[in-house]
């Protein structure tokens, strides 16, 4: 990992506007070798793997957004598994700004860990000659908004109480809402904000 990673956190977790969330979960798919056998893995073992992946493909700016608190995804011994387990991982790849998600598994560290897959699998693609440039291969995923918070999306306080909050909701969705004239996009991005507030107080 680089001299960034403990910086390199977005927490809660900011999933990218548009992206389906998975219908199911699965149960843990990666393991990590111990002197007692396969262990499952940690999520700060989970973010290791995207940041050194990321690294070794020339992705810079990194920044991994969980539902785990910063502090519990750099401790060793954390055992954190949200009720939202997803991840996504925001990077600079050739100055285009990229977002790789995933919450098909059960915990934060396996979704963490795919992603990681997924990164390798890219660079073995790009060792064949299959792509001309990590960038063709990444092209889906680009083009994706910045990372913002769910209080500057609302335009609130980050301790606003869930009154304000609904109230906002209602004001922008008055605003957004593609029935009333409004963007989907902007729909979209509000919704998610609400929910990414109500994630950060249950969690």
């Amino acid at each position: 990992m680089n001299d960034n990673d403990e910086r390199a956190r977005a927490y809660p977790l900011q999933w990218p506007i548009g992206r389906p969330r998975a219908k199911y979960r699965h149960g843990a798919k990666f393991r990590r070798e111990t002197d007692f056998g396969r262990q499952l893995l940690k999520p700060a073992e989970g973010a290791r793997r995207v940041l050194d992946e990321l690294d070794r493909l020339g992705g810079r700016n990194i920044v991994v957004s969980t539902n785990v608190r910063p502090r519990g995804l750099a401790e060793a011994e954390e055992p954190a598994n949200p009720q939202d387990p997803g991840a996504a991982v925001y990077f600079l790849l050739e100055g285009k700004q990229h977002c790789l998600a995933c919450d098909k598994w059960d915990r934060v560290a396996d979704n963490l860990a795919a992603i990681a897959a997924h990164v390798d699998a890219v660079r073995r693609q790009l060792r064949m000659g299959v792509a001309d440039s990590a960038a063709q291969v990444f092209a889906g995923f680009a083009a994706l908004p910045a990372i913002r918070q769910w209080w500057e999306i609302l335009g609130v306080a980050r301790n606003a109480p869930r009154e304000e909050i609904k109230r906002r909701h209602r004001e922008l969705a008055a605003l957004h809402h593609p029935d009333r004239g409004g963007d989907a996009g902007k729909m979209a991005e509000v919704n998610e904000a609400v929910a990414a507030a109500e994630r950060e107080r249950a969690a």
